[in-house]
């Protein structure tokens, strides 16, 4: 049986557990070794929590990682996991994705790890809409290296790589996803393990590449870099909780939020709302889409060749205008 009957199309295909899984049938046997107070700590407690409602055989799950700390996830995790190449794993997951239709891929990455060295193959994934869960830890430093500024770090970020402070504007992890025109981007915040779930959920539902942003304490080298997000006499105030088809108001327009928006004109702004000061931060889905996704096509076409026969197949190589070399 596969997952055309649960309530999540993106799982389409997948293999259904026979027996109800708990969150303790996906904490593996190895010791988690992150940094006391490490907010990849909740995370892992959260998706831990959130994967048995899939209802998926554990040995159809993967996660996929590059390098940093939150790449360590895959041991943590007893499902199918790899620890890959740095930057590389939303390429990796690309291939697994489009050869193993019967697999729920996910990817777990980080700001350095996704957006400086990997920045290519992510933004590719998203333009493809390959059938991917991109979760992005986002502390806004380099925390295995021991503190360097990274692509989202604020202006002016002092750092050992930066005595003088960071030169240049940091990325905005979902206006880029939105930019290479992603189905699914979404903001989550890791001490927020209700609204964390929420997101992972649609994300899950969601046939196509998901990015979900995920702001993550590192208590060593940028701690309380999210704090005024989190403590509730100043949350209140900060945070926008994105709801679909609400109105909010961006330099005197008003936006009528609508995730399902092709043109995306309403999650852009939205996405634009933090200009780096968290007076204003949206949290929540910012757009969710159907399109096409590459991996389906390229079965299809797969599909399609293998019917064919080897005279099409000659004739095809041989093209329509062939020449003999003299």
């Amino acid at each position: 049986m596969t997952a055309e009957a649960l309530p999540f199309p993106g799982l389409r295909g997948v293999p259904v557990a026979e027996v109800p899984a708990t969150a303790k049938d996906y904490s593996s046997d190895q010791e988690v070794r992150w940094c006391p107070g490490c907010g990849d700590y909740v995370i892992l407690k959260t998706i831990q929590g959130f994967l048995p409602e899939l209802g998926l055989r554990r040995e159809n799950i993967v996660f996929i990682s590059g390098i940093g700390c939150s790449s360590r996830f895959p041991y943590y995790l007893d499902t199918y996991g790899m620890h890959s190449i740095h930057g590389r794993a939303p390429a990796i997951a690309t291939g697994l994705a489009t050869t193993r239709g019967d697999l729920s891929v996910w990817v777990v990455t980080g700001d350095g790890d996704a957006l400086s060295i990997g920045g290519n193959h992510l933004i590719h994934a998203m333009r493809r809409n390959v059938n991917l869960k991109i979760l992005l830890f986002n502390n806004r430093i380099y925390g295995l290296t021991k503190g360097q500024f990274s692509p989202t770090s604020e202006a002016g970020k002092v750092t050992k790589s930066s005595p003088d402070g960071s030169v240049g504007a940091p990325f905005n992890p979902v206006a880029l996803a939105l930019g290479a025109d992603a189905t699914f981007v979404a903001r989550a915040i890791d001490s927020d393990r209700a609204g964390l779930t929420e997101v992972l959920r649609a994300a899950a539902a969601h046939r196509g590449t998901a990015l979900v942003e995920i702001y993550q304490n590192c208590p060593i080298f940028n701690d309380g870099a999210f704090e005024v997000l989190k403590n509730p006499a100043e949350s209140a105030r900060r945070l926008v909780r994105l709801r679909d088809g609400a109105t909010y108001n961006i330099d005197g327009r008003a936006y009528v939020h609508d995730v399902r928006s092709a043109s995306a004109e309403s999650s852009w702004a939205l996405s634009r709302l933090d200009d780096g000061s968290m007076e204003r931060v949206p949290v929540g889905i910012f757009r969710c889409v159907e399109r096409p996704t590459f991996d389906d096509q390229v079965r299809e076409n797969r599909a399609r060749a293998e019917k064919g026969d080897d005279a099409a197949f000659l004739s095809l190589l041989a093209g329509p205008d062939p020449w003999t070399v003299a």
